[in-house]
């Protein structure tokens, strides 16, 4: 089987897909010329870094979650609109944005848990689960992308903008009811209970595509 080089490889996205390509194209053509691709990849990071901070800092001043979701909202600004920026202007360099946006992403999602898991509205130890859930999971999708040259960012309709905007709804229902009653269970952090959820979500979405990617490579390569 012949691997696709990274420029080849096919992208499947959220739901919002179709409409944020209309958006960032938009945008991205309308960027003054001294923003660069790499400015916007490293707004992202300081944006994750921000996001983490102001959930730590939240245990004491709970308006800090409102920088939570300025912080999500620039990284959504960066993170999406940089290879969109590289593409409008043809100055994409494949193997350079894959490499550099995706440790990014990984460093990123270490901020934005660690201080969601420091911030007194999750318990450090659901974040270590959901944190490990995701690495876990990055993992199998980069595995997939150079076996099957399919780069799956998103698990159905969900994707990286839907999961900002999931988590900006939860972080300003903070503000409201940071803790849930599960009837007879008790109550708990409302963003234990989410990342309980997310956990769960992971695990079954590594499990399928595991299953679905080693079915395709194990069809794809027979034995003679």
């Amino acid at each position: 089987m012949k691997t696709k080089t990274i420029s080849e490889h096919t992208r499947e996205l959220g739901i919002t897909a179709n409409i944020e390509k209309r958006v960032l194209i938009w945008l991205a053509e309308r960027l003054p010329q001294w923003v660069t691709s790499d400015q916007l990849t490293l707004l992202g990071l300081f944006a994750m870094l921000m996001a983490g901070l102001s959930y730590w800092a939240a245990q004491w001043d709970e308006r800090a979650l409102f920088l939570v979701v300025v912080a999500l909202g620039l990284n959504w600004f960066g993170d999406s609109l940089d290879g969109t920026l590289a593409r409008v202007r043809n100055r994409q360099r494949p193997r350079y944005g894959y490499y550099v946006d995706h440790v990014i992403d990984i460093v990123g999602a270490l901020f934005l848990i660690g201080g969601l898991a420091t911030s007194g509205y999750m318990t450090p130890l659901v974040g270590l689960g959901l944190l490990v859930g995701y690495m876990m999971v990055t993992a199998e999708i980069f595995l997939a992308t150079y076996s099957l040259g399919v780069f799956r960012i998103s698990f159905g309709p969900i994707g990286g903008t839907e999961l900002r905007i999931l988590l900006s709804i939860g972080t300003l229902y903070l503000l409201y009811k940071p803790v849930v009653k599960l009837g007879s269970l008790g109550a708990f952090h409302l963003f234990d209970v989410a990342g309980v959820c997310g956990i769960v979500g992971l695990g079954v979405a590594l499990t399928v595509s595991a299953i679905r990617n080693t079915r395709t490579l194990y069809q794809a390569e027979p034995l003679s």
